[in-house]
C-alpha cells in the first residue's frame, strides 16, 4: 500500500524552508556578488520597426548571440523580421502584460540568485557570475523557457506566470505542475550544475545514472539550502511526503527487481525520465523516482564523509564508490 499523509505534512513540505543550514555561514554571505535581473521583454516589446529591433540587438550582443542564436542566420537583418513579427503581434499581448505582472518584483528571484552565486563562488572561486535577463517567448516562439550558459541566465517568464495564467506551455500536466514562479530559480540552478558535476560516460548503469542525476540536486540543495525539497525536485508536497515515508519500499523495489546495474535505455528511462507516475513501484509514485533515490544515495554519502567538498563530490565519477561508501540501506516500513 502507498501510503498518504495528512495535509499538515503536505504544506509543510510544500511550502515550508528548512530550518537546518538554513542560515548562510559569514564566509559565504561576504562573498563579493551583485546579481542585477534586466526585464529585455520591456524594450523588445515596445520595438515597432526594424530599425528599433536593430538597434536591441545591438545594445544586447550576449542575448542575441546566446539566447537568439544570431550566429544562425547569415545577417541580422534575417533574424530580426521574426523578432519584429513577435515583437508586433497583438495576439501576444495578454501573454506579455500577464507575464509583466505576474513578475512586477522579482526581488524574490534576485536574492535567491546572489545567494546562490555566492554559495557557487565560495566552492568555484573561479567561477564567474552570469548576467541574468528576462524575456517574454510567447511560449518557444522565441527561445526557451530556461537558458544557461557559462555568460548568460534567461528566464523565460511566460512559461512560469503559473496555473491561472491565460495560455500554457504545451505540455502533459505532471509537467505543467514544475511551471511555476517557485521553482523557476532551482530549475535554473539544476541546469547550472552541469557545468561542475562530471560523469563517467562508459558506466551507464541505472545506478551510475541515478548517482549522477543526484549529484545535480545535491548541488541546488548545497547552493539553495533554504529552498524545499519539493520546489527542487519538483515534486508536490504529497507526492515528497509519500516517497519518503515510502523509501524503504522504492529502496527494496530496486534491490529485489536486480535493476541497479541494468543498462538497457529503455528500462532505465522507466525510472530517471519523464513520466506522469512510476507504476512499477505503485499507481501513485511519482515519476523520476530513480533520481530521488540517487539524490538520497547522494546525501547518505556526503553526511558519512563530511570531509568531501561539494567540488570534489561534483568530479568524481566513481559512481560504485559513492554507492558503497553511503551505506545506503533504508528500512522497509511495515
Amino acid at each position: 500500500m502507498y501510503y498518504r499523509f495528512l495535509i499538515l505534512v503536505v504544506l509543510l513540505f510544500s511550502f515550508g524552508c528548512k530550518e537546518e543550514g538554513c542560515k548562510i555561514p559569514d564566509e559565504v554571505a561576504s562573498v563579493p556578488v551583485d546579481v542585477t535581473i534586466e526585464r529585455l521583454e520591456k524594450p523588445f516589446y515596445a520595438a515597432d520597426s526594424k530599425a528599433e529591433m536593430a538597434l536591441f540587438l545591438q545594445k544586447h550582443p550576449l542575448f542575441a548571440d546566446k539566447y537568439l542564436q544570431r550566429d544562425q542566420y547569415p545577417s541580422d537583418s534575417l533574424l530580426i523580421n521574426p523578432l519584429l513579427e513577435l515583437a508586433t503581434n497583438q495576439s501576444l499581448d495578454t501573454l506579455v502584460q500577464e507575464a509583466e505582472k505576474r513578475f512586477e518584483d522579482m526581488e524574490q528571484e534576485r536574492e535567491q540568485l546572489q545567494t546562490a552565486f555566492k554559495y557557487i563562488k565560495y566552492y568555484y572561486p573561479q567561477f564567474n557570475v552570469p548576467q541574468v535577463k528576462t524575456f517574454v517567448t510567447g511560449l518557444g516562439t522565441i527561445g526557451n523557457d530556461l537558458f544557461v550558459s557559462d555568460s548568460l541566465l534567461v528566464f523565460g517568464l511566460d512559461y512560469f506566470i503559473g496555473k491561472n495564467a491565460t495560455y500554457r506551455p504545451q505540455a502533459y500536466d505532471y509537467i505543467l505542475k514544475r511551471y511555476e514562479r517557485e521553482m523557476m530559480v532551482p530549475a535554473a540552478m539544476l541546469l547550472l550544475s552541469n557545468q561542475f558535476n562530471k560523469a563517467n560516460f562508459t558506466n551507464r548503469t541505472l545506478l551510475s545514472e541515478m548517482i549522477n542525476m543526484g549529484k545535480a540536486y545535491y548541488f541546488v540543495d548545497q547552493v539553495m539550502p533554504c529552498t524545499a525539497d519539493s520546489l527542487i525536485i519538483g515534486y508536490s508536497g504529497q507526492d515528497l511526503a509519500d516517497v519518503q515515508h515510502n523509501e524503504g519500499r522504492i529502496w527494496a523495489h530496486f534491490i529485489e527487481k536486480s535493476l541497479l546495474y541494468e543498462k538497457n535505455p529503455f528500462l532505465i528511462n522507466k525510472y530517471l525520465g519523464e513520466r506522469p507516475s512510476t507504476p512499477e513501484i505503485d499507481e501513485k509514485a511519482p515519476g523520476r523516482l530513480g533520481a530521488w533515490v540517487g539524490w538520497q544515495i547522494v546525501r547518505a554519502y556526503m553526511e558519512r564523509n563530511p570531509e568531501v567538498t561539494l567540488p570534489a563530490l561534483m568530479a568524481d565519477t566513481d559512481a560504485q564508490k559513492i554507492f558503497n561508501e553511503s551505506k545506503y540501506k533504508p528500512e522497509r516500513r511495515k
